[in-house]
């Protein structure tokens, strides 16, 4: 199959130092691989988003020489494949509605003596599981996935090596259309990786703890899995990793080389003089010669 690669950002802010790592990283993985490399913009969790934020990204990595090979996509025109998709797993009985508040699954912890560690998500419990009683009459607020018990779920990273987790027991039946109605980032990547046939998905080291999610939900659609390639996090000065939710400034894009230089340096390749595009066909012809 031939490769296919995308760069998905959300547009709740312009692009800083760690997102354009991802981005140099999946743009040259396709480079080197001599496949499409494609943008999406996942703006399904609308609250967050900034209006204007997704053309000035667009705007950003066109600075940079980083352009999609197909038409740019963006999620909040696909809640039709999303409803298709939880339709399929509602009939297959992969998924139950479920009825609790925040505040309901940190009181079951609390009763269960398994209260939730500090700066960890809480494990569902499976309070609304048909098997412990379902809503009890109380109204459905969102749709869960069931978990399966048993084995963990192991997959194989191409920079971080042989991966397994457990998502039963961290983190339990996870939620893939929220209360407010929203579609969770968990089907929502899925069903998009299939529909545009995605075959190697590069994505920063934050994003690792998706993928067994991601691959249980792939298991159950009957979609493939693509090959994953987690690339190496951007900390600032306090050791923190850079996002927009920590204050990550915007990238200077003044001169483009010097951004595209830091983020080759993140990603182990020597910076370049020169023009954006000399430079480009440098790491692409290194990354080709060097990446897993």
């Amino acid at each position: 199959m031939s490769y296919r690669g995308r760069f998905a950002p959300s547009p709740t802010g312009p692009l800083h130092a760690g997102s354009l790592v991802a981005a140099l990283a999946s743009w040259l993985d396709a480079r080197a691989h001599g496949g499409a490399w494609l943008v999406r913009i996942e703006d399904v969790d609308t609250p967050r988003c900034i209006p204007g934020a997704d053309q000035l990204i667009l705007q950003q990595l066109a600075a940079c020489g980083l352009e999609s090979d197909e038409p740019v996509v963006w999620q909040s025109a696909r809640g039709a494949g999303y409803q298709a998709a939880l339709d399929r797993l509602i009939a297959q009985g992969d998924v139950f509605p479920c009825a609790c508040s925040r505040q309901d699954i940190e009181r079951a912890l609390l009763a269960n003596g398994t209260p939730r560690e500090r700066h960890q998500a809480a494990v569902y419990p499976g309070t609304c599981r048909p098997e412990n009683g379902g809503l009890r009459g109380r109204a459905p607020r969102a749709w869960r996935f069931r978990v399966p018990d048993g084995a963990p779920v192991r997959w194989h990273d191409r920079r971080l090596g042989p991966q397994s987790q457990d998502v039963a027991a961290t983190v339990g039946d996870f939620i893939l259309r929220r209360a407010d109605g929203l579609w969770a980032y968990q089907l929502a990547v899925v069903v998009d990786d299939a529909a545009q046939g995605i075959t190697h998905v590069v994505r920063g080291e934050d994003l690792a703890d998706n993928t067994p999610r991601q691959i249980l939900l792939q298991r159950a659609l009957g979609l493939p899995t693509p090959q994953y390639l987690h690339t190496p996090l951007v900390r600032g000065d306090n050791g923190e990793k850079l996002s927009k939710q920590n204050g990550a400034q915007a990238l200077d894009l003044s001169d483009p080389l010097v951004a595209l230089n830091a983020a080759a340096r993140a990603l182990g390749l020597s910076p370049r003089t020169g023009t954006v595009a000399s430079a480009l066909k440098d790491w692409s012809r290194a990354w080709a010669g060097s990446a897993p």
